[in-house]
């Protein structure tokens, strides 16, 4: 039986509060007791309206699971039993939730780190597709067999209409709205700019545009709405369409979204092996027209679902790898 001291159970959560969340609200909580590590589920960090089955909540979930996984390998340690809860029917109004029980073991050797540290989404354009591109696609298609790539810029742009079609869908409902804006941290002065939340910096927004961004989808959108401006105002299709591939990232139907949020992670993490950057777009795995669609164009089987779509390719600029995360000594139950 294998237990942490203090500073190096900070140490790990420091790496593994690094994957990926949703909305980047950051739900995991984590506690050593009698020998084990707990991963825990704070219900009031979620996004019940977008998530209402809690499906991405648990994802990332998986995520942070996977991130404690690669923080204890570059310790050479493993995990050696994992006790799952299965998921249950949640509130924002519930106690902090067991999601999974851990034991730890030694590992044979110390993994290479991981790029954890560089790994962020990039929400700017992409850089013209080139030769060493194309090749970094083609290992990256090997390497990961739960992907498809969309690939030609015909293929892309249609991606990037549907996905501004799915982000209509969900703008337009004012709940899923304002949901939306209490994650946006569109001002420097907002408490926790740099802790959770999407921030401007994040999004590739400069002031003005992260004022507009809020004026958009405040108030004025039904109106916006109405007079055809929302549209153009809200559509990503230019990012999307500068993408090199669309990454249609797809697992098992029926699978626990704790181990698709371990994969996902395994997967954005290969694209970062391969110098490219990803940007999620959401939508189109959420809306069920999107997802079907894509499902029944790029084949995949009826047993398999479409967890998440990527954009993908060689940013144009240079990412900045800050990572707002609540600190460590909260994240310690």
């Amino acid at each position: 039986m294998i237990s942490l001291a203090r500073d190096d159970l900070r140490a790990v959560i420091a790496k593994a509060r690094l994957a990926p969340s949703v909305h980047n609200v950051q739900p995991s909580l984590w506690r050593q007791t009698d020998g084990a590590i707990e991963l825990l589920g704070d219900p009031s960090r979620a996004i019940p309206i977008a998530d209402p089955q809690w499906r991405d909540w648990r994802l990332s979930h998986g995520a942070a699971l996977e991130g404690m996984a690669i923080a204890l390998a570059e310790r050479g340690l493993q995990i050696a039993d994992l006790a799952v809860e299965p998921p249950r029917p949640l509130s924002v109004t519930d106690p902090v939730q067991t999601i999974a029980r851990l034991s730890l073991a030694p590992l044979d050797h110390r993994d290479s780190r991981e790029p954890t540290a560089t790994r962020v989404s990039w929400r700017g354009t992409f850089r013209q597709l080139s030769p060493d591109t194309d090749a970094a696609l083609d290992r990256l298609a090997v390497a990961c067999g739960d992907v498809v790539l969309v690939r030609g810029a015909t293929a892309i742009s249609h991606a990037a209409a549907l996905g501004d079609r799915a982000g209509l869908f969900y703008l337009r409902d004012a709940a899923h709205r304002k949901e939306l804006l209490d994650w946006l941290r569109l001002a420097r002065s907002h408490a926790n700019y740099h802790r959770d939340g999407l921030n401007a910096e994040a999004m590739s927004l400069g002031a003005i545009e992260a004022w507009g961004a809020g004026v958009v989808l405040g108030p004025l959108f039904p109106l916006l709405d109405r007079v055809g401006l929302a549209s153009p105002l809200v559509s990503e299709s230019a990012k999307t369409k500068s993408a090199a591939a669309i990454v249609l990232f797809h697992r098992p139907v029926g699978e626990d979204p704790l181990d698709s949020g371990r994969a996902f992670y395994r997967v954005w993490l290969a694209m970062e092996r391969e110098g490219l950057k990803g940007c999620p777009i959401s939508v189109l795995a959420d809306w069920e027209v999107a997802r079907t669609a894509l499902a029944a164009q790029y084949a995949i089987p009826s047993t398999r679902q479409i967890v998440s779509v990527f954009r993908v390719g060689q940013p144009h600029g240079e990412p900045k790898a800050r990572h707002s995360r609540i600190p460590v000594d909260e994240l310690l139950a």
